[in-house]
């Protein structure tokens, strides 16, 4: 019986994988058809946090060289996706090739997509980022295609779009090369140019940039994949009107429902739940803030040094971010006993309630389990209360406090107003990015995703060593020294990850509700005589930030290419 019903899924997966190889034959797809497969809750995570993975890298390019030509935006990008070894990705925007590695990433691809749907389909905010995300990867995808590889493309979906014959071309070679942008006589002869009615093109029209007869407009291929992508823009969109829909009926299962609504905030990066590279002494943690932490942890270190208490969702976050660099359960405790008693709290009462708390957050109490330390959605997306300095201050500070505050850590004015410019466009991430450049004197290969990735980077930095390459084989932790030598140790392969209590859905409410009502009695009176520096926040809606509402243009509509 049970040889026969595993023979049954055998093959009833194989002939869904077959009619999935049927609906995507290209690389370049138009995901019409919502796949009918049998997927575990394991791969359809896995297959969600890689193309999130893939689509914050877009972002992230794009944000850094929104200028730049379509090919160097190109180049930038693949040098990424090489990075960080998504290999899926990489294959897929290489051209057209039809063997067994392409018809895997396709099946990837497509998938993923329609799993991201769900998860993006609930609101406008979220709709609109992945579709521009979305957007992003079609020009990545289709820029890489041959001349034959989009005839190949037009064919698939029946696209009445067809290359100019020569003879066509020649008679009005000299029109196109007298209104069509960077074009040349030679480029005339050698490039394909399309024919398509002009109210296709309508902001070419307007500028002047092609040839227009008789109502048709005649277009370089870079101008056709705008046509193209605008198809496919329309049908992304349509796709997460129905997609939202179906939700309600998908969210019946708890399961899907917390996973779904857990996977825009879900990090994507290295495990850092356990320090890999040796133990770091409480005695080093002043000197390490001013250049080894990220904005987030100095910010919530420093508050600590000057009042002696962080509320409780800070010394959460801060504590984790501790245990993952290296700091011991015991030298966490002794740091903790002498900050908070040498403010307002009792030494009795550390001993009987805040001790209890650092000692959960390394997982020797109530449920034992090894917490992870917060990623960037994660400090980014946590609710800041009045009095509380934890979270990320890219987003939480206005322009004018995060600029003194930046000048007030050794940044220049130039690149205080470029740090500050990039947090008031809601690119927090790369923000941090450009602060880590600017502490450091030297180019970021990468980008930020981790508070304690940026620890790792930055002792990498100064120690004069290249950053391991991300892949499958484990690679060698650098060295520390605190004083002391310390031995290497390797870390674990990097895999996508989220945060224990942000993908599971299911937050430790034991640990949460220990430490919030140890802290209602007493918030109010914690406080040192010192103050620590007051910091102006954002106005803030219920439901976005400022930032987050002024979408722009070139942000959101990636049909607008540079030209």
């Amino acid at each position: 019986m049970i040889n026969s019903r595993q023979n049954y899924l055998n093959a009833k997966r194989f002939s869904a994988d077959l009619a999935l190889e049927h609906i995507i034959p290209h690389n370049v797809c138009f995901y019409l058809i919502p796949p009918i497969v049998d997927l575990t809750i394991d791969e359809f995570e896995k297959l969600a946090l890689e193309r999130l993975k893939m689509l914050r890298l877009l972002e992230q390019v794009t944000a850094k060289n929104p200028k730049v030509s379509s090919e160097a935006w190109r180049e930038a990008v693949l040098h990424d996706v090489n990075h960080e070894g998504l290999r899926t990705y990489a294959k897929l925007a290489r051209g057209n090739v039809n063997d067994d590695v392409c018809k895997a990433a396709r099946r990837r691809d497509y998938l993923s997509h329609f799993i991201l749907r769900f998860a993006y389909c609930r609101s406008e905010e979220l709709r609109r980022w992945f579709v521009a995300r979305e957007m992003e990867l079609f020009r990545l995808k289709f820029g890489g295609l041959s001349t034959r590889d989009v005839k190949d493309f037009l064919e698939v979906y029946e696209l009445e779009y067809k290359p100019l014959a020569d003879e066509e071309k020649l008679d009005i070679s000299e029109h196109l090369c007298a209104s069509t942008m960077n074009i040349t006589r030679l480029k005339v002869e050698t490039q394909d140019f399309y024919a398509v009615h002009f109210t296709e093109v309508l902001n070419l029209v307007r500028d002047r940039k092609c040839f227009l007869k008789g109502g048709t407009a005649y277009i370089t291929p870079e101008h056709f994949a705008h046509v193209i992508g605008k198809k496919h823009q329309q049908l992304i969109e349509d796709g997460l009107k129905g997609h939202l829909r179906l939700l309600p009926t998908l969210e019946v299962d708890e399961r899907f429902s917390m996973l779904l609504k857990s996977i825009h905030t879900s990090y994507t990066g290295k495990n850092y739940t356990v320090a890999k590279m040796g133990s770091v002494p409480i005695e080093s943690l002043d000197q390490l803030s001013k250049k080894s932490f990220a904005l987030c942890m100095r910010n919530v270190h420093d508050t600590l040094r000057a009042t002696h208490h962080l509320k409780h969702v800070g010394r959460m976050q801060y504590t984790l971010f501790l245990k993952a660099i290296g700091v011991t359960m015991e030298d966490a405790l002794r740091f903790w006993r002498e900050e908070l008693t040498r403010g307002k709290v009792p030494i009795e009462k550390f001993e009987k309630e805040y001790a209890y708390a650092i000692r959960h957050n390394y997982g020797k109490e109530g449920s034992r389990i090894n917490y992870s330390p917060f990623s960037c959605m994660k400090v980014i997306t946590t609710p800041i209360g009045p009095g509380e300095t934890h979270g990320c201050p890219f987003r939480n500070l206005d322009p004018s406090t995060l600029k003194m505050k930046l000048t007030g850590y050794g940044l220049s004015t130039l690149d205080a107003d470029e740090v500050t410019g990039y947090a008031a466009k809601g690119h927090y991430q790369i923000a941090c990015g450009k602060y880590f450049e600017v502490i450091h004197e030297t180019k970021l290969e990468e980008g930020i995703h981790h508070p304690n990735q940026y620890f790792e980077l930055s002792q990498l930095t100064m120690e004069g060593k290249e950053r391991p390459r991300q892949s499958n084989v484990t690679n060698q932790s650098a060295r520390r020294n605190y004083g002391q030598q310390q031995q290497n140790s390797q870390p674990s392969q990097d895999s996508y990850v989220a945060d224990s209590s942000t993908l599971n859905g299911a937050e430790d409410m034991e640990l949460w509700e220990i430490m919030e009502t140890k802290d209602k009695e007493a918030d109010g009176t914690l406080l040192s005589e010192k103050s620590a520096p007051a910091y102006e926040k954002k106005q803030l809606t219920p439901t976005r930030s400022k930032s987050s509402q002024e979408w722009e243009d070139d942000d959101f509509d990636m049909l607008e290419f540079n030209e």
